[in-house]
């Protein structure tokens, strides 16, 4: 009688669903044209109002997770059968259960497993100019809300589909300008700005540390709400002679994460890959066919890898003007990278549509015919994080390894035969099996079973230390990313030191550890070249990047359990830095210059009208008391946890300070150094303008300005041979001015040695300062300053040249760096600091240097902390800042990254100092 019943029943929900589907407007009917032909783009007005008419289904739910930063809302649309929309808080609890894996027996978890469904997150958009991504997402809503047939009811039926604009203005502004021509042979995609407001192509760099709000609008769902098994990250463009690449990725992997999300990487790519060739879809490239590893932190598919999520990122060719397949003959050859070839053709839109919407597919088929399966193993991964964080544990870092190397080649005791016996035995020979690189097992014992090299048990990051302040905007950045973090209650002691209340304290017993790890420590890269000798393989972005270390946190390693005194703060709460309250001063108030938050109570104070003075010894502000002064003091004390002492006397020696008049030095769309600076800027409530190179080219500079900012990417070189440095910024290539609105001709250009460098130079002597960074340290040599590149050799015929790769080469990585203490430029540094280095400039002074002030250097032959760093020993001595007098102004020469992607706090002072008359 039951399978009677069902077999009256199907036919009438598959016509009550048929129904419903004549009502949804077609992509055609809403926007005027098919998802996917050419010349065609949506915007995000249209797609936001087609996203509310599919809202209107019972297989949906649309959720606005947050405001951007142009103030447009971000939608996220939840896509199931009807019965599960219905219980879609159960499906979340689920996930969160098992993604936690707290409190849980493996028994518990499968039976949660069974009952639950894979939560399945798709994205589009993020990278706006990559038009693929947000017109697959509205193409994939489309279908999976209006399709009956039994795979989409199956997937329906087992998956919750989490479908999330990753970029709303980004869309806006790339297809409004791209659509603004009639001609549609003239449309283009060389928009004059950022698509991000401020980052532009770094939204996709943003995910551990989420200053832009999109970053933390998507990470909330990610890791704290939905907690997906499986995220997709859709983006382009796919490498030449290819149609897309994907999953499977390329090594190393990061050596915290547990092994079962490599080997998931590699299932799930499987299945991408293989339905493209059922469909006879060719073009598929992976692991070494593509850049792409499964390394680094930081983007919104590789942070969720920290997190037990499945991450999968595709890159697709394809753009609405149509474009052709280039031949690479090399990718003809099919191989387990590309194991079938497509063939130079031309190209249409539509086909990286269809591409999508089956690579979509496949991923929702494999999460619906393996949904117990993956909520089992997102829960086992947690569970072994947690046992992992709750004993001795020891991770293979390359580090360790080759002291154990070390340890067997210096035991001169040691004999070859006695050696093969404790390693397990077995005959030589021509064949080996790989066993000739085996050593006694006591080496393992020696370094991986050392007590001190152990894992941490937790970290505790205490109340007291000077710039507490940062250290919570810290703690907040691992909230949002889901982490369980403890604040003290109460003093209590741990590894035989006493701490304050307000202290927090994070522990590595928890799902999410390899996040944790991955913050506290020093990432350890691998030496990764193309061949014994050869040339170095370079990083998918960065190297090393531990955000602690970045951002100038103190906090203790502790190597025992922590439980005194401790309360859970509840996942996703952001935490406040302490209010201070400012009492009445008989003289004047006195702020430490080692807080950043100062700096914003010194321009809130200049803006005001009011005294601001730095002391001579060490920096600190000094602000004469008055009513006025006070009222802005406590409400920043109280805002920003700035500590405010009192002063019974006006210090001697003092100097007063006054705001500057600011630019940031920009191009014609957009440098991403430039935006982070002018997002920086408003944190830290400075005024500043972007300038152009054209403006600069103009003259007349002085009287606008007072300081001039370079970041990375706008000086060129001087043609001189040097070492090879990091360009960054965003360098499309440019239309004609004919072709653009009157209000962004004058954005074109670039800074030239013939025009723009003398207007700088006069600048300077008029009494202008300049900051440089990153490569814009070039203005040095443009200048004829007394300084060089320190990392230059003379070649066989005694010229200059730079260091080779296979002798030095250093990526993305931090490094420690000393610093001038007493130097005005850096009032609040510590002796020694992390920096930020990407193939930066380190310089040595020629002659006697002249006025050349160091402000920077490496002191030792090994500097690294986190992250690469081949040849290293070659910094030793080398100046990574300096300052100079240049007639009436200044200039200020950074060569590591000193602002890097708003992560760097610890050496945002380097910038800080420098703004003030």
């Amino acid at each position: 009688m039951r399978n009677n019943f069902y077999r009256l029943l199907a036919p009438l929900l598959l016509s009550g669903a048929m129904a419903w589907a004549q009502t949804v407007p077609s992509p055609k009917e809403h926007f005027g044209f098919d998802i996917g032909d050419d010349y065609k783009l949506a915007n995000y007005t249209q797609t936001e109002a087609y996203f509310k008419k599919l809202a209107a289904s019972d297989r949906t739910q649309l959720v606005d997770i947050g405001m951007t930063e142009e103030g447009r809302h971000q939608w996220m649309l939840i896509v199931s059968s009807p019965e599960n929309i219905k219980q879609l808080k159960r499906y979340k609890d689920i996930s969160q259960q098992l993604a936690h894996a707290q409190g849980l027996t493996d028994d518990q978890a499968r039976s949660l497993a069974a009952e639950g469904k894979s939560v399945i997150w798709i994205d589009g958009g993020l990278h706006a100019t990559e038009v693929v991504g947000a017109h697959q997402l509205i193409e994939t809503m489309y279908q999976l809300v209006t399709r009956t047939d039994p795979e989409t009811m199956n997937i329906l039926q087992n998956d919750v589909i989490l479908l999330t604009h990753a970029n709303p203005d980004g869309q806006e502004l790339v297809s409004n300008w791209y659509m603004r021509e009639s001609d549609p042979k003239k449309r283009a995609l060389n928009i004059p700005r950022l698509y991000e407001k401020y980052v532009g192509h770094d939204n996709n760099r943003d995910f551990y540390m989420m200053n832009m709000k999109e970053s933390q609008n998507i990470s909330r769902q990610l890791f704290v709400e939905w907690i997906p098994q499986i995220m997709y990250n859709h983006h382009q463009r796919g490498p030449a002679g290819s149609v897309l690449a994907g999953p499977p990725y390329r090594d190393p992997f990061n050596y915290v994460y547990d092994p079962l999300i490599v080997t998931s990487i590699d299932a799930v790519g499987a299945a991408m890959n293989n339905r493209l060739n059922v469909e006879g879809k060719p073009g598929y490239t992976q692991r070494a066919g593509s850049q792409f590893s499964t390394w680094w932190n930081g983007g919104l598919r590789t942070t969720p890898y920290f997190h037990n999520m499945v991450g999968l990122l595709t890159e697709i060719i394809g753009n609405p003007t149509p474009e052709t397949v280039p031949l690479v003959p090399e990718r003809l050859i099919p191989n387990g990278a590309t194991p079938n070839p497509i063939t130079p053709q031309v190209w249409h839109f539509r086909r990286s549509i269809d591409y999508s919407v089956s690579l979509n597919y496949a991923v929702l088929d494999y999460a619906a015919r393996y949904k117990a399966e993956l909520l089992f193993n997102i829960y086992k991964m947690g569970k072994n994080s947690i046992e992992r964080g709750s004993r001795d544990n020891w991770t293979f870092y390359p580090r360790y390894i080759d002291s154990i190397q070390a340890l067997a080649k210096n035991d001169t005791k040691k004999k070859d035969d006695a050696a093969q016996a404790d390693a397990g035995g077995g005959e030589g020979g021509e064949f080996s099996f790989g066993r000739e690189d085996t050593i006694a097992n006591k080496y393992y014992a020696s370094v991986l079973e050392n007590p001190s090299l152990r894992d941490a048990r937790g970290y505790i990051v205490p109340a007291n230390q000077a710039d507490f302040p940062t250290a919570v905007r810290f703690i907040n950045a691992l909230i949002l990313s889901g982490i369980q973090v403890h604040k003290a209650t109460a003093d209590f002691t741990a590894g035989g030191k006493t701490y304050p209340a307000g202290s927090y304290v994070v522990k590595t017993a928890q799902a999410f550890r390899p996040h944790v790890i991955d913050m506290f420590e020093p990432q350890d890269h691998p030496n990764d070249f193309q061949y014994p000798g050869g040339p170095p393989i370079r990083p998918y972005d960065a190297a090393g990047w531990t955000l602690a270390f970045q951002m100038g946190v103190q906090y203790d390693r502790v190597l025992d359990d922590i439980n005194d005194a401790l309360q859970a703060v509840p996942y996703g709460e952001l935490q406040s830095p302490p209010k201070q309250s400012v009492t009445v001063a008989k003289a004047g108030y006195l702020i430490d210059p080692k807080i950043n938050n100062a700096f914003i109570a010194v321009n809130d104070l200049l803006k005001a009208g009011q005294k601001v003075y730095r002391l001579p010894a060490g920096g600190a502000f000094y602000i004469p008391a008055n009513a006025k002064a006070q009222a802005i003091l406590e409400k920043d004390a109280a805002d920003f946890g700035i500590t405010v002492s009192n002063a019974d006397a006006a210090p001697t020696g003092m100097t007063p300070l006054a705001p500057m008049r600011i630019a940031i030095w920009n191009n014609y769309g957009g440098s991403i150094p430039a935006g982070w600076m002018s997002w920086l800027m408003e944190q830290y409530h400075f005024n500043a303008e972007f300038i152009y190179s054209k403006a600069i080219d103009a003259g007349g500079l002085k009287k606008k300005y007072d300081m001039i900012i370079f970041p990375t990417g706008a000086i060129p070189d001087t043609g001189k041979r040097r070492a090879p440095a990091r360009s960054g910024g965003n360098t499309p290539k440019p239309p004609k001015p004919e072709e653009l609105p009157e209000q962004f001709r004058g954005w074109l250009g670039r800074i030239t040695a013939d025009t723009s460098v003398p207007q700088l130079k006069q600048f300077l002597e008029e009494g202008g300062q300049i900051v440089t960074i990153g490569t814009s340290t070039n203005l040095a040599y443009h200048l004829g300053l007394p300084v060089q590149s320190a990392l230059l050799e003379k070649n066989d015929k005694g010229v200059l040249k730079p260091l080779s790769g296979n002798k030095y080469y250093i990526p993305g990585s931090l490094l420690i760096a000393d610093f001038d203490t007493t130097a005005a430029e850096n009032y609040g540094m510590p002796a020694q600091n992390d920096v930020y280095f990407d193939r930066s400039p380190v310089f040595k002074l020629t002659g006697n240097g002249g006025s050349i002030k160091k402000l920077m250097w490496f002191s030792t032959a090994k500097p690294l902390h986190s992250g690469w760093a081949w040849g290293q020993q070659y910094l030793k001595d080398g100046v990574a800042a300096f300052s100079t007098p240049v007639s009436k102004g200044k200039l200020y020469a950074f060569g590591p990254e000193i602002t890097f992607r708003g992560q760097s706090h610890s050496t945002f002072k380097l910038l800080f100092n420098q703004l003030y008359k």
